[in-house]
């Protein structure tokens, strides 16, 4: 992938903007997805679905998921429990592999070791053709963040990854704050990692699900650090994650001036210009030619 071009497009997951969780053990909740218009539904065994539950959930899942399949537009991915819960992991990619899904999405990825695990359990189940979501939300995950998704990229699968702050502060041992302060080296390390790895990079989750200008707020910066979409834990996010990570149209149109400016000026031997009082030089037209490619 080259600078300026959207993330990659991996022939399934078309858009990542509002991948959205709904828990395994209610059927009825994963029947209403599709109205929702998020465009990934996330069938959560992890978090979503309590300890006690887990056969539950993968029976809900099994039971609801291909009708949801059959209505909805998006994709439709599973959220299993990490490689290192002896008690799940294996019955959960059992219980993706017997479901027609997009892609899996494996939380709390630390070590290369995690990686070739779950690449080992895809291929013997014959499903690693399948989109990969990466959870980062651990000290040792952001930590080396870099490295495991540059071997996952090099000798596995990897489309995306999602910074978890809540798990992350949890495991620093740090206090959650409105302003997100905390958390911005990490945020930054796996925007970073992830861009450097030619992935997706999804950004926490926003807890106080009625607080829309909040999900905003941090949706905005999360696109300003190089994030493609964000976690949606509440249907009312998912629109609000759209007009985030969606151009405006005024930005939409100033990147495409932009860019006819300067392809005027290259064809007359300038390299930078002068746009509406601004210098312009290549930088800011990678930025646009990105602005138009995630605005299509």
């Amino acid at each position: 992938m080259t600078l300026g071009e959207s993330g990659p497009a991996d022939g399934r997951v078309a858009r990542w903007r509002s991948p959205l969780f709904t828990p395994a053990n209610r059927p009825d909740l994963i029947a209403k997805q599709a109205r929702f218009g998020a465009d990934i539904v996330i069938v959560d065994l992890e978090d979503g679905t309590p300890l006690g539950a887990k056969p539950e959930g993968r029976d809900g899942a099994i039971t609801a998921v291909p009708k949801l399949r059959a209505e909805f537009g998006g994709a439709v991915m599973l959220r299993v429990n990490g490689v290192t819960d002896a008690d799940n992991f294996d019955a959960d990619l059992d219980c993706y592999a017997a479901l027609d899904l997009q892609g899996i999405v494996v939380p709390k990825i630390e070590t290369i070791e995690d990686v070739d695990r779950l690449d080992e359990a895809l291929r013997t189940r014959g499903v690693a053709d399948r989109a990969v979501m990466y959870g980062l939300e651990s000290v040792a995950g952001v930590h080396r963040a870099a490295e495991v998704l540059a071997h996952a990229a090099r000798n596995a699968r990897v489309d995306a990854a999602y910074f978890g702050a809540e798990d992350f502060i949890a495991d620093l041992g740090g206090r959650r704050t409105r302003s997100n302060a905390e958390v911005l080296y990490a945020r930054s390390q796996v925007a970073i990692a992830c861009r450097l790895a030619g992935v997706v990079a999804l950004d926490q989750v926003t807890t106080a699900i009625n607080d829309r200008e909040r999900f905003l707020e941090e949706a905005s910066f999360a696109r300003d650090l190089g994030y493609g979409g964000k976690l949606c834990i509440h249907p009312g996010q998912v629109a609000l994650a759209h007009e985030a990570f969606t151009p405006s149209p005024e930005e939409y149109d100033r990147a495409r001036r932009l860019l006819d400016a300067y392809e005027e000026a290259q064809r007359e031997g300038r390299g930078t210009i002068n746009f509406e009082g601004g210098m312009v030089d290549v930088p800011l037209v990678l930025q646009a030619r990105r602005v138009l490619a995630i605005g299509r």
